[in-house]
């Protein structure tokens, strides 16, 4: 799929075919979850989440309970509905970029002419157009000229912040993309 894809995505240099999949790499765990894993111990929740987990007690309460931690780390926040529309694990991360939010999911789908379909089976992200969802997410937020600034840190780390919208798992990220960009011509 992706051979296939990259063309019409004009991924045609080996910086953004590097960037891209060293993302994906590392958003997926080397491509392993398609769903994100959202299994937190409280200890977890607090180093992840830390501002919607301000306590120990809080944390305990969803400690191990995907479906309740995503409801509540996604609420009311890219498209999704408060805390028990339940739209925050609906639209949880999926494919290997982790596609997060209703706004991310309906944008894609309406790239795609398949925005309803994509609403009411967000699983499709998870399957058959994970890897265009990671393009389209590439290519609706522009990142591909930041691929095209080379592979150095300041590019990674610009592309990570946009992608994660923190530095989470940076040394990975610039690990990968230098490892992956040594395999291109």
């Amino acid at each position: 799929a992706i051979d296939q894809l990259l063309p019409d995505y004009d991924i045609n240099t080996p910086r953004r075919v590097a960037a891209f999949v060293a993302q994906c790499a590392h958003e997926s765990g080397n491509f392993a979850f398609i769903k994100e894993n959202l299994n937190y111990r409280a200890a977890s929740l607090i180093k992840t989440f830390g501002k919607y987990f301000p306590t120990q007690e809080l944390a305990q309460q969803y400690e191990k309970r995907p479906e309740k931690i995503a409801n509540r780390v996604y609420a009311s926040r890219m498209g999704n509905g408060d805390e028990a529309s339940g739209e925050g694990f609906l639209y949880k991360g999926r494919g290997p970029l982790q596609l997060t939010g209703k706004n991310n999911y309906r944008a894609f789908g309406k790239y795609i002419s398949r925005e309803q379909e994509i609403l009411d089976n967000p699983d499709l992200v998870a399957t058959e157009l994970g890897f265009e969802s990671a393009l389209w997410f590439f290519d609706a937020n522009k990142l591909w000229s930041i691929c095209d600034q080379g592979i150095n840190d300041a590019a990674i780390l610009a592309l990570t912040k946009r992608i994660n919208g923190g530095t989470h798992g940076l040394d990975d990220r610039k690990a990968k993309t230098k490892k992956f960009a040594g395999w291109l011509p």
